[in-house]
Formats: C-alpha cells, structure tokens, sequence
C-alpha cells in the first residue's frame, strides 16, 4: 500500500511539475504578445492600408484583416459541412464497413499532417494549372486543414450517443436521416461545435499552406481569383523587415489574432451552455 501510494505521488507530482512548466510558458507568450501589441493599436490599423514605412504614417493593415476574414469564412463554408458529413458517415453508415476503417484512419493520419504539405498539394492541383496564386486555392488549403479535425470530432461525439436512443426513433417510425439530424445531431451538439471551434482556431494562425496558394497582396483586394491578402503572411513579412514601423505591427496583428481565438473560444462555450 505504502508503495502505491509513493508511486502515486511521484506521478502526480511530475504530472504537476510539467503541467506548471506548460502553464508558465502558455502565460509567457501571451503576456509577450499583449504587452508588445497592445501599445501598437490604433483605429489606423484597421482603416488604412500598407503604406511605405519611411513616410509620414505607416499606414494600416485593413486589407490584411479583410483578406483573412474572407478566406477563413469561405474555407469555414466549404470545411464545415464536408467535415460534418464525413464525420456522419464514418460513424452511422461506415461504422463497420472496410471503407469506414480506412477513412477513419486516413483522418488520423491527416489530423497531424504539416500544413505546409496541405499547401504544395493545393498549389499542385489550384495554382500551378491557373499560373497565378488565388483567394480560392488559400480558402481551399484551410479548408483541407479543417476538414481532418471535423470529420474526427464528428465522428467520435456521435459514436458516445447511444444506440438506444435512434432505436426508440426507429420504433415510431422516424427514418434515418430524421434521426441523425433531430435526434443524433443534437445529442452531440456540444462535442461536434467544439470541434468546429478548435479547427477555425487553427486555420486562424496557419501561415505555410497561404504562401503557396494565396500568397499575398500589399493592396486592398476582393478578388479571389488573384493573390489575396492575409493577415498571417503579413505578420510573417513584416516580423522579419528591418523597419521598426512594421515590426510594431506586427506584434499588433499577432495580438488581434490572439485576441480573436479568445473570444471566438469563450462566446463558443457561452452558446454551448444555453
């Protein structure tokens, strides 16, 4: 008993220990971040865009903040219900099958797959045919990060719902998609938006795959059929310039995005709850 319990105090003390050390460097960048980007923001950096920093004003980032509010939300359109419907098949219709096995598996596989692979196969299939980088090739390489993480999520929380309860439906008639949709969907609800969450918040900081797809562009643009401006690759390139203008927006832009996954992350768990 006495060594039990020993063991299990060296284990929860270590546990602690690298719990601790993760926590310490968790907080240590985030406080970098805010303390660096938050004396950097400015109603300028929203309105105006890149202006050359030996002027008169640095200019602002806002077709930075647009170009990436317009590729996330396109690559949220088309990763979301792919992911969902991926998800719904491997855990109703595929749930035995061989086929479900080997997607189920390919998924995992994905999940850990470096975003930079993601990009040169986009840049293979959506670039180098058109002969010039586009808005829809980088909202396509996000969506292919989501699509893994969704499909997993789905899949999961809908295996925890029980069998018991699509029998009851299937007892008073209901037909399967009825079921799935009132029934199964809403059982895990929570598990499946968390899911949704956690892939947006990835794609919200992905910098790799957008160089070979999206590219970047210094000008305000709406046009997804040309090089489209992202806040990540911006960062990116004004991080390493040597104007101290730029950098400082830098540290501004990584702070938005901070800032944003924090609140995207609370208002999720708040809708959850209700």
């Amino acid at each position: 008993m006495r060594s039990r319990k020993l063991t299990n105090l060296i284990a929860l003390t270590i546990s602690a220990l690298c719990a601790a050390v993760g926590l310490f460097f968790l907080f240590f960048i985030l406080f970098d971040v805010l303390r660096n980007g938050i004396s950097s923001i400015n109603w300028a950096l929203f309105t105006q865009d890149p202006a050359p920093p030996f002027g008169d004003s640095a200019g602002g980032l806002r077709n930075a903040f647009v170009g990436q509010g317009i590729l996330t939300l396109v690559a949220v359109i088309i990763g979301v219900p792919l992911g969902m419907l991926g998800g719904t098949f491997l855990a109703e219709y595929g749930r035995f099958s061989k086929v479900g096995r080997v997607v189920s598996v390919l998924s995992d596989i994905a999940v850990s797959m470096p975003s930079i692979v993601i990009g040169t196969f986009v840049y293979a299939i959506l670039v180098k045919p058109l002969h010039t980088f586009n808005g829809w090739a980088g909202a396509a390489a996000l969506a292919v990060i989501m699509l893994p993480v969704i499909i997993r999520t789905t899949e999961d929380m809908m295996r925890l719902v029980p069998w018991t309860l699509r029998e009851a439906a299937f007892a008073l008639g209901a037909p399967y998609h009825k079921v799935i949709i009132q029934i199964v969907y809403k059982a895990a609800s929570r598990g499946i938006f968390t899911g949704i969450l956690l892939a947006i918040a990835r794609i919200a900081g992905e910098t790799a795959p957008l160089l070979f797809t999206s590219f970047n562009n210094n000008f305000f643009s709406l046009d997804m059929t040309e090089p489209m401006p992202s806040l990540t690759v911006t960062i990116y390139q004004y991080a390493a310039s040597p104007y101290d203008s730029w950098v400082q927006m830098a540290w501004a832009a990584a702070f938005v995005i901070t800032f944003f996954i924090l609140i995207l992350n609370i208002a999720g768990r708040l809708w959850i709850k209700r």
